[in-house]
């Protein structure tokens, strides 16, 4: 599996990497991916969670104490606490949303899929993603694994970002370019 420069270029895509290869080795890519799911959900749910792999004034020991309970707590499988660790003893937690974002592009590229990061004013449901999911696999002609996240601020409205390319269909744009042209 190669990965692109453009991932393992960034101190994130490496440990990403590393730990695809780990969790490719040992056959367990879909467990880590989900556990890393949960962790990234457990990252935007809990502010503390947040700070914690924000802080810099947090020492290794307190850090690597607290990811090991937040691990157990969360339910990750067993490479994906251990890596936590790592991140903890190396102070590269603030690192985490981005490693996740490219070990979830790695997987999805293991698996033939292309992943689109889609922001939506509200969360979407399961029928809403799925049809999401067609429309983008019938644009782009290979299966799509959406990346979703929420951003009120959008008022309503998706802003879909498949690699280079994005799809901003929101509101908020739509009202700025409204009052752009109002200006003259």
């Amino acid at each position: 599996m190669e990965a692109s420069g453009g991932i393992q270029a960034s101190l994130s895509g490496r440990y990403a990497t590393a730990l695809f290869e780990l969790a490719r080795d040992t056959k367990s890519i879909d467990a880590v991916e989900a556990s890393l799911g949960r962790v990234r959900a457990a990252i935007a749910q809990s502010s503390e969670f947040a700070q914690l792999i924000g802080s810099p004034v947090v020492s290794r020991q307190q850090a690597a104490k607290a990811v090991a309970s937040a691990a157990e707590m969360i339910d990750v499988d067993d490479t994906t606490a251990k890596f936590l660790g790592v991140l903890a003893d190396n102070r590269r937690l603030s690192q985490l949303p981005a490693i996740i974002r490219a070990f979830r592009d790695l997987a999805a590229r293991h698996r033939g899929e292309t992943t689109a990061e889609v922001t939506s004013a509200h969360p979407l449901t399961e029928e809403q993603v799925e049809a999401l999911k067609q429309q983008l696999r019938t644009r782009i002609g290979t299966d799509v694994s959406v990346d979703l996240s929420v951003d009120p601020t959008l008022l309503g409205g998706l802003v879909v970002q498949i690699g280079s390319q994005r799809i901003d269909s929101s509101i908020r744009t739509r009202l700025n370019a409204l009052a752009h042209a109002m200006k003259g």
